[in-house]
């Protein structure tokens, strides 16, 4: 029964999945011309889409959380020593975040191009700190990949 349940849930996301596709995709064509449709215009159908694509995302993200917290807590009770990995890696995330942030400038480009992308300081400085972040991410994605090959060529000796 349970893996019935589990393709229903599955099924189920990928239809409201495809639906903000579509939905994504209706609301991306605005710029394109879609708003001046007389159609589109006299029905309401633009804000009426906008809105269905956000409860959409809404629920989804709910869901994608609920399911999340779940499998935690049965992680949690299941195997032994999984909340304080967990921790762990939660806290390293954190301070990489927290790092990349600290290292940002905030006027990595000129000050013409920001007013002429309409950019502040604090948006520039997030940009700089996502790119950072990037580049920890992968330079730790490296260095974990080449000590596990590593390790595992000194344990086969």
């Amino acid at each position: 029964m349970k893996e019935k349940t589990d393709k229903l849930i599955i099924y189920c996301g990928l239809g409201v999945a495809i639906l903000c596709f579509v939905l994504a995709i209706i609301f991306a064509m605005n710029n394109g011309g879609v708003k001046d449709l007389a159609a589109v215009k006299a029905g309401g159908l633009f804000d009426t889409i906008y809105w269905i694509l956000i409860a959409l995302i809404a629920v989804s993200v709910i869901a994608i959380l609920y399911f999340l917290c779940v499998k935690l807590a049965d992680r949690f009770k299941s195997v032994p020593g999984y909340a304080k990995k967990f921790f762990i890696i939660l806290g390293v995330a954190i301070v990489a975040c927290l790092l990349a942030f600290l290292l940002a400038k905030g006027n990595d480009v000129t000050p013409a191009l920001m007013e002429k992308s309409g950019t502040s300081e604090g948006t520039s400085k997030l940009i700089g700190a996502a790119c950072i972040m990037v580049y920890i991410l992968v330079i730790g994605a490296a260095c974990s990949i080449v000590y596990a090959e590593i390790a595992k060529s000194l344990k086969k000796k």
